[in-house]
């Protein structure tokens, strides 16, 4: 199964960081890919091409114009849109169908306001709590119930990089240059 995040309405100037940080964790929590719409920002996506080089894996990053028309073309491929709000049905209530969907999951994050037509286009509305709270925490929520914490020990092939898990200090392994 391929899990990919799209990622709603970038803003360099407001959202760098948090889209950088969409980024980061739908990698290290097991998805395949983000697309972001908005303004197109090359620099988030060197960015994100360059943790990938140094810390491996398959993670890529895309940006498109328009979100309808990735969502149009993931329905008509028989894939799941999930998308993550604090207005949606509760994680724990929603959890079972869309593992047992067997399906490819888009997973939508917002940024700015979410538009009304997004509620109605998923096929889950998923809420990760019902109180406000960050796009960030709620995909790494998402992801660490979708994949039952397996992720956390996930491996990613082709690094140059690898964090050595240890009590104190830190330690980085450079396992290519």
């Amino acid at each position: 199964m391929r899990i990919t995040v799209l990622r709603l309405s970038h803003r360099p100037e407001r959202d760098k960081r948090i889209t950088t940080h969409v980024c980061l964790v739908a990698r290290a929590f097991g998805a395949d890919k983000v697309i972001y719409t908005g303004i197109r920002d090359r620099k988030l996506e060197e960015s994100i091409k360059k943790i990938v080089k140094r810390w491996g894996g398959k993670f890529s990053i895309k940006y498109t114009r328009s979100w309808r028309e990735v969502i149009q073309r993931w329905k008509n491929s028989e894939g799941v849109v999930v998308h993550l709000t604090m207005y949606g049905i509760n994680l724990p209530d929603i959890m079972d169908r869309i593992r047992n969907a067997k399906k490819d999951i888009l997973i939508v994050v917002g940024s700015e306001k979410v538009p009304s037509e997004m509620y109605q286009l998923a096929d889950f509305n998923v809420a990760v709590g019902n109180q406000p709270h960050s796009e960030v925490a709620a995909l790494a929520v998402f992801l660490d119930w979708y994949f039952e914490g397996k992720e956390l020990r996930k491996g990613f092939g082709n690094a140059r990089l690898k964090i050595v898990p240890q009590k104190r200090g830190k330690k980085v392994t450079i396992l290519s240059k």
